[in-house]
This record gives C-alpha cells, structure tokens and sequence, in this order.
C-alpha cells in the first residue's frame, strides 16, 4: 500500500511539473477539457438558459484561476524550480532504493516450517563442527571475496539458540543428503563491526548498527569448505549449485535466504523473530 501511494504521489507530482513546464501540455489539456464540455452540453441540450449560464460562469472563473495560477508560477518560478525537485526526489529515491529486509522496523510473516523438520529441531540437540583454522581466512581468494573476514566472530555460543540449531539442522542435511561441507564465515556482528562494514560501501552491506539480524545473533554467513580450502565466489558453478541447494534447504527450515534479495547474498541466511529489532 505504501509502495502504492509513493508511485500515485510521484505521477501526481511529474504530471503537475509536466503542466507548469510544458505549454503544450497546457494547452492538449484545455483542448480536452473543452471538448469534454462541448460534450457534456450536447448530451444535456435541455438545459435552460440559467442553467447554460451557470455553466460558462464556472468555466469562465475557472479560466481566471487557471490565469492567476500560471501568473503565480511565473512570479515564482525560482522557488518552485528548486522547490518541486526537492519534492519529487526524495519520494523517487525512496521507492527505487526501498529494501525492507534491512528496516529497523520491519515485521516479517513467520514462515510455516516442515513438520518433519520441526520434530527433528525439537529432538537432538546438534553441536557446532570443529573450528577452521585460522589461515583459512586468509588466504588471497578469501580476502578478495570477503575482505576483513578473518576477525569476524565465528562462535557459536553468541548465536541465538533456535537459529543456532535450523543452522546446524542445514548444515547436516547439506553434508548427508547433497555432499557439501558448510563453514560459517561469520555469526554475531558487533554494533561497531556492522558500522565498519558498512562505511565500505553498499556492495558490502546496506545495514547500520542495529539494522542488521548479526547484531541480534539470528544471521550467519556461510560457505563450503572443499579439498581443505574455503570457497565462496559463486563464479565457481560447483559453489552456485550448491548455495541453490542451500537456500532450498534453508526456507524449509524457517530461513530467510539472501539469495532471493535484489543484492543477493547466497551465503546469508536469517531467523526474523518478531519484536526483536525495533526503531
């Protein structure tokens, strides 16, 4: 609805600076609305003689104001020239750059997770695998993929705890039914670590502190671990298939996937919980 009313607003606003810009504008649109009247007079050819004066009299103080109007403009074309813009851009910039994954005060619809795979997160609790070595992190395909990953925070512990098991949950099924070893690249994102990434540019994120599931412990990034190395880049048709595998399995067990977002993120999964992020 409210996408809705910013398009009305914005045709509304470009439909008037189109009349004060554009005299022929003006002036296919006086045609019109006297050809509208001729016709409304014609339908109604009864009308008495008040009635018809009643009629040019309206038209005729419309044409007045339309005078005034255009003199109005005219007296302040300066104002409005600078005016009108500051108008229009703002609502245009807000409807082509909305991402409401990221707003503090989105409320996601809770997803319908599969029974079977509810049973199984209310059954045995999972345990995270055995940390990566460190210089896994460091290597120069990672750091050109994923700059400044090596002092993210990989510990499960700050993870919350229902997000923390679909995720080992995914985990498991990505090994035992499709083959592919899961390393998580970064869970909880500090406040101060979200503000840093974000400085980087929106290629790397569009959050702030705070607007971000990393700070809540309820977002992770993930990726395959392979042959002894880390492989992220989904130039690699092995990796792509299985971040599709991976989203799959993810929304089945009550995930938001970034895979599906205008900037997709196929490694980023989330657990929107209602009431947790607020403005």
């Amino acid at each position: 609805m409210l996408i809705f009313l910013v398009f009305l607003y914005f045709c509304l606003a470009c439909s008037v600076i189109g009349l004060v810009v554009f005299p022929a504008g003006r002036a296919s649109l006086l045609q019109f609305l006297g050809a509208l009247q001729r016709r409304l007079l014609w339908r109604a050819g009864g009308w008495g003689r008040a009635g018809g004066s009643t009629v040019r009299a309206g038209w005729s103080g419309a044409g007045i104001a339309w005078r005034d109007v255009r003199a109005l403009l005219r007296r302040n074309r300066v104002s409005c020239a600078i005016g009108l813009p500051v108008i229009v851009v703002p609502s245009l910039l807000a409807l082509l750059m909305r991402n409401p994954d990221m707003l503090p005060g989105y409320e996601p619809v809770e997803t319908v997770v599969d029974p079977q795979v509810a049973a199984l997160l209310k059954g045995e609790q999972l345990v995270p695998p055995a940390a990566l070595p460190p210089l896994a992190f460091t290597t120069r395909e990672v750091e050109l993929v994923r700059p400044m990953l090596v002092d993210a925070s990989r510990n499960w512990g700050l993870l919350h705890p229902d997000f923390n098991q679909r995720l080992l949950l995914a985990f498991k099924i990505m090994k035992e039914k499709h083959g592919y070893e899961m390393a998580l690249l970064e869970g909880y994102r500090s406040p101060a670590r979200q503000d840093m990434l974000a400085r980087m540019g929106t290629q790397v994120t569009n959050a702030r502190a705070f607007q971000s599931w990393h700070q809540y412990g309820l977002a992770a990034d993930c990726a395959f671990w392979r042959d002894g190395k880390l492989v992220i880049s989904e130039k690699d048709p092995w990796a792509m298939r299985g971040y599709q595998l991976y989203g799959e399995v993810a929304e089945s067990l009550g995930l938001t996937w970034g895979g599906r977002w205008a900037m997709m993120d196929f490694g980023h999964t989330e657990l929107r919980l209602r009431g947790v992020m607020r403005k």
